[in-house]
C-alpha cells in the first residue's frame, strides 16, 4: 500500500516561491511513476509535471521553466519547486503515484496524497 503526504504549501505573493514535498512511504519510489497535479476551485485537476519509472520528467507548458521536480532516493520524497509563481498556479496542489507510467493522464494515477493548498496573490 503507498501513502504520499503532501506539504509546503501556503500563501505567497505574486513572483515568489514555493517548494512542495511529497512524503512516498513505499519500499522504493523508483518503481513508481510519481506526478504533480493541481486542482483549482470549480476547475479540473490539472497536470503539473511527472517523473517517470525511467527517471523522465515532463512538465506541463503552463509551468515549464518555473518549476522544478525532483527526488530524493534516500528518503523516498518528491519535490516541486515552484518560482515565479502567479495568481493562476493557486490551486490545490496533490501528489499521485502509480506502478504505470501515466504522465499527464489522472485517471491512471491509483495513489493520491490529500493535497496542499497553494495560494498566490
Amino acid at each position: 500500500h503507498v501513502q504520499l503526504v503532501e506539504s509546503g504549501g501556503g500563501s505567497v505573493q505574486a513572483g515568489g516561491s514555493l517548494r512542495l514535498s511529497c512524503a512516498v512511504s513505499v519500499s522504493s519510489a523508483n518503481d513508481y511513476c510519481l506526478g504533480w497535479f493541481r486542482q483549482a476551485s470549480g476547475k479540473e485537476r490539472e497536470w503539473v509535471g511527472s517523473l517517470d519509472s525511467d527517471g523522465r520528467i515532463n512538465y506541463a507548458d503552463s509551468v515549464k521553466g518555473r518549476f522544478t521536480i525532483s527526488k530524493d532516493n534516500a528518503n523516498n520524497a518528491l519535490y516541486l519547486q515552484m518560482n515565479s509563481l502567479k495568481p493562476e498556479d493557486t490551486a490545490m496542489y496533490y501528489c499521485a503515484a502509480d506502478e504505470l507510467n501515466h504522465g499527464l493522464a489522472w485517471r491512471g494515477y491509483t495513489y493520491w496524497g490529500q493535497g496542499t493548498q497553494v495560494t498566490v496573490s
